[in-house]
């Protein structure tokens, strides 16, 4: 029987799913434990993440539409405008990090932070476009509930408003469009055979670890 886009991304959400426990800095932050230190450096170094994560997406975009697979480039495409909101809303949280323009320009990136964003771009560069759709809906759904949790801790131990928190609430919050076009250019890749769930599937495992050593990286802080 053939395999549906549906089933692909649910399999490969929940076998690429991170071990309870595996985030170092997310349970700190939700008991109210982590210095706000930390949620500063998560500022500073998603200014980097952000604007090379657009990059390759966009450029994941214009391969997916020179390989004639207009649904991939539009899942792209709508990554990109999701990253141009998160870019904004970095703002008020530096802000409330009592971080301001001079902090957030002359900040040196890590490298454990910045390994994701690499890591992306050398996807963007070489991979199937369709397999990035899986890898990365993959690793979404990991960072979405992240961020609810942290929007939350925010909110209630570190006194942090809506609009502070709003980079959070961005990727917490359902995203229903995205959503469909993960589907059909799924759909897309399983029809014109270009979908190699193998190596989708170890983008996404090396997306969950580079994440992870992201948040574990915050916590050296």
């Amino acid at each position: 029987m053939a395999r549906t886009a549906r089933q692909v991304l649910d399999e490969a959400t929940r076998e690429l799913a991170p071990e309870a426990g595996a985030n170092r800095l997310v349970p700190l932050i939700a008991a109210g434990d982590a210095p706000v230190t930390a949620v500063a450096a998560f500022a500073l170094e998603q200014h980097h993440v952000i604007a090379s994560d657009a990059r390759s997406f966009l450029h994941l975009a214009e391969r997916a539409a020179l390989l004639r697979q207009p649904a991939v480039a539009a899942f792209f495409d709508h990554l990109a405008q999701d990253e141009s909101r998160a870019l904004a809303c970095l703002g008020p949280l530096a802000a409330a990090c009592r971080l301001d323009e001079e902090a957030v320009r002359e900040h040196e990136p890590r490298a454990g932070c910045q390994a994701y964003p690499a890591y992306a771009a050398w996807l963007a560069l070489g991979a199937e476009p369709v397999d990035v759709v899986v890898a990365l809906c993959a690793n979404f759904a990991a960072w979405g509930d992240y961020c609810a949790t942290v929007g939350r801790a925010l909110r209630e131990h570190y006194g942090f408003d809506d609009e502070a928190c709003g980079f959070f609430d961005l990727f917490a919050a359902p995203d229903p469009e995205g959503a469909e076009r993960a589907l059909a250019a799924v759909g897309t890749g399983l029809v014109d055979g270009r979908l190699t769930e193998r190596l989708a599937r170890r983008y996404g495992r090396l997306l969950q670890d580079y994440e992870l050593m992201f948040w574990a990286t915050l916590a050296a802080c």
